[in-house]
């Protein structure tokens, strides 16, 4: 494979993907023209770190408040997780792209 597409798809995709949440949820993280960074880490981390958050924690046998106190946790933690991942992601293509 070129240095190019190992570029394209190991560090360039991602970072694209991480701006345009960024991007998408600055309503949610801004509060009084004030970015929220913590808030922001969850959110831009999520789709990065959820599908390993769902291996850890399912919600099974629990009632309604109990499943969704599961679920809210996942994606919290799985935004925080997926904050390392992303950036993990991000120097390993480098190093990919540097070693051809």
């Amino acid at each position: 494979m070129s240095r190019m597409s190992i570029f394209l798809r190991s560090v360039a995709l991602p970072v694209c993907v991480a701006l345009g949440l960024a991007i998408l949820f600055r309503p949610i993280y801004l509060t009084e023209g004030q970015p929220d960074y913590l808030l922001a880490w969850i959110c831009i981390g999520v789709p990065f770190g959820i599908r390993r958050m769902f291996l850890w924690l399912v919600p099974h046998k629990f009632d309604l408040a109990g499943t969704i106190g599961v679920v809210v946790l996942n994606v919290i933690v799985g935004g925080v997780i997926g904050g390392f991942a992303l950036i993990g992601q991000v120097i390993s293509g480098v190093i990919r792209t540097i070693r051809g």
